[in-house]
């Protein structure tokens, strides 16, 4: 049986809600889940709320493989999420040794006063391992099946290419397109019933739109080839129906 590994992601910030910043995490993650056979299956975005993050962390840690969230960590106090982390798991959040060692020497290396500010960055639940940053040096966090990531693009890129290699892959996605030149009202009910008859595959259905006409680009995915081929089969059956008696 192929094995299915799950994944959710907790977008955190006010800054996402209010539209002052516009998320290009959750594309990037969504294309490296995919390519290494992980259903990222739920996607939250959520406020700079401690009891918003621990409903939604322990709500998605208990349903996922895996959970990423992104935004939060930094120096500021609007930063919370390490603390609701920790609460979400039921330990303190605190200095982590390793964490403020190498921020102190990142820091004294360029003339840059170590403040209180900066020195948040280096605190995270207690018994939670690093997840490098090779951008900006400071860490992000895995404890349990949570991983912790900055929300500035280029940072979470860089610490999920350090996350990727630990993750457990699933059998991955394959997929097959087939064009339709029909619209969504006449093709639903019969590809409802090739749905039904092939429960091993997903069917989307996608209405397109170009030079006055209206069409549907159908795609069919399975993780086993033979349930996709025969699927597949059905679909394109279907649509040389339509197209024969429409001609």
């Amino acid at each position: 049986m192929p094995e299915i590994v799950t994944a959710a992601m907790l977008v955190i910030g006010d800054e996402i809600l209010s539209g002052r910043t516009k998320d290009r995490n959750i594309g990037h993650l969504a294309d490296i889940m995919t390519a290494i056979g992980i259903d990222l299956k739920e996607v939250r975005v959520v406020p700079d709320e401690e009891d918003e993050i621990v409903a939604a962390v322990n709500a998605v840690r208990a349903r996922y493989t895996y959970v990423f969230t992104t935004g939060g960590i930094g120096p500021t106090h609007d930063d919370i999420t390490a603390d609701s982390i920790a609460k979400a798991f039921g330990v303190p959040c605190e200095y982590d040794t390793k964490a403020y060692a190498m921020l102190e020497a990142s820091y004294a290396a360029r003339g840059i006063e170590y403040t209180e500010a900066r020195k948040r960055m280096a605190r995270m639940p207690r018994g939670a391992d690093h997840i490098d940053n090779p951008v900006s040096i400071a860490p992000g966090f895995r404890i349990g099946n949570v991983h912790v990531m900055a929300g500035v693009p280029a940072i979470f890129q860089a610490m999920l290419d350090n996350v990727v290699p630990t993750l457990k892959a699933g059998t991955k996605m394959l997929s097959a397109t087939v064009h339709c030149p029909f619209g969504e009202g006449i093709i639903g009910g019969p590809l409802a019933d090739i749905q039904k008859a092939h429960p091993d595959t997903i069917i989307g259905s996608y209405p397109k739109y170009g030079d006055g006409k209206f069409w549907t680009e159908l795609v069919v995915r399975a993780r086993d080839e033979a349930a996709l081929e025969a699927a597949r089969k059905d679909v394109e059956a279907m649509v040389a129906g339509f197209a024969a008696a429409a001609g």
